[in-house]
């Protein structure tokens, strides 16, 4: 007499843990990326009602020292760049970007003058510049 026995595997997996994960995983990176701040440096940024969906990759920051003294960040740093350099720093940071876009970050106080300046680096690089507001 033969008798067989019939073991199958189980090859089905239990969802539930999985799913669990995926969602602590999506509650932590919304939380961090309400904590990362683009803009490190403290700028009273004019106000706006119009808003730009395109997403800048650099970013210059315009800093109003009110001593008739400007001072210019690149990405946020506190480390400031003479306006000499900034061009070449830009060309730096965006020439391997397909459509590069650079955003200005100035205060209230700087005069238009300082901004038309790094607008007119874009122009030169054939850059697109978006000029950063606060929402009203």
């Amino acid at each position: 007499m033969a008798l067989k026995r019939h073991t199958k595997v189980m090859s089905e997996m239990g969802m539930s843990s999985m799913t669990d994960l995926v969602f602590l995983l999506l509650i932590f990176f919304l939380i961090t990326s309400t904590l990362v701040n683009p803009n490190a440096l403290k700028l009273l940024l004019p106000k706006s009602t119009g808003q730009v969906s395109a997403k800048a990759t650099v970013s210059v920051s315009v800093k109003d020292w009110n001593d008739g003294t400007y001072t210019y960040h690149l990405n946020g740093s506190e480390q400031w760049v003479p306006f000499g350099q900034v061009e070449d720093e830009l060309v730096e940071l965006l020439q391997t970007e397909e459509d590069p876009t650079f955003s200005i970050y100035a205060d209230e106080s700087v005069p238009v003058k300082e901004i038309v300046a790094l607008m007119n680096i874009a122009k030169r690089n054939h850059y697109k510049v978006i000029l950063a507001t606060q929402a009203e």
